[in-house]
């Protein structure tokens, strides 16, 4: 079955180049010229990964990311001219998978695709209950594979691909140290390099504390071990 991907950037140049290229690889591509146009179809079409620009008129791709999050949690690429590492932060931060800077390389952006489509479906291929839901409890902190969310004193979280997968390494043995290899290497499923992949790993885990912590600066279940990386601890 052909995956459908969504391109949204209002640069009809951008869109045409990179829908030429991704068709000749047997993608269904839809387009977009900004934010509530891509709404619009995502809300009649079933998407199976985005491409995303940040500067466009109506709803820009920083809000559009964070109102997709809402709902979906497919693979999402942002193609930018806006590659400082606080636009790269900030939009990984609000659940975008990857960045690619303008100007790109079409191919690359081909290899990139590729490879977040094989990461979500493998994902999904681990996710699906073989009979019933798992549920993760550690104290007041429930994680629940048959919704991608985490429970806390009865409230539902929702959370993004990755904190998902970030949350369920942590959660699997509470009190253990994990590094940021392994953190990045289960819930990227991807070569750690180091470096900008140390940031990215800081900006998920930021928005985990955000989502469950009281107070996010002072935080109770992710623990960071200097040097080392983070573990997850029952609130005392």
């Amino acid at each position: 079955m052909n995956r459908t991907i969504l391109i949204v950037d209002d640069q009809p140049e951008i869109v045409e180049l990179l829908g030429l290229y991704l068709e000749k690889e047997s993608y269904r591509i839809l387009e977009a010229f900004n934010g509530r146009e891509a709404l619009q179809i995502i809300e009649r079409e079933s998407i199976d990964l985005m491409l995303v620009d940040l500067m466009m008129p109506n709803i820009n791709g920083y809000q559009l990311i964070k109102k997709v999050r809402q709902n979906l949690h497919i693979p999402i690429i942002i193609i930018s001219a806006k590659n400082e590492d606080n636009d790269k932060i900030l939009g990984l931060g609000l659940g975008a998978d990857d960045f690619i800077p303008k100007p790109f390389n079409p191919l690359e952006v081909i290899a990139r695709v590729q490879a977040q489509l094989r990461r979500s479906y493998s994902y999904k291929q681990e996710s699906t209950p073989q009979s019933e839901s798992l549920l993760i409890k550690v104290g007041d902190i429930v994680l629940d594979e048959s919704t991608y969310s985490a429970r806390k004193d009865d409230v539902t979280i929702p959370l993004t691909k990755i904190e998902y997968r970030i949350l369920e390494l942590l959660m699997s043995s509470p009190g253990r140290v994990y590094t940021k290899q392994q953190i990045f290497e289960r819930a990227w499923n991807d070569y750690y390099m180091g470096g900008e992949e140390d940031n990215t790993i800081n900006v998920h885990i930021s928005k985990l504390r955000e989502k469950l912590e009281e107070n996010p600066k002072k935080p109770n279940y992710i623990k960071t071990i200097r040097g080392l990386g983070y573990k997850f601890v029952s609130k005392k």
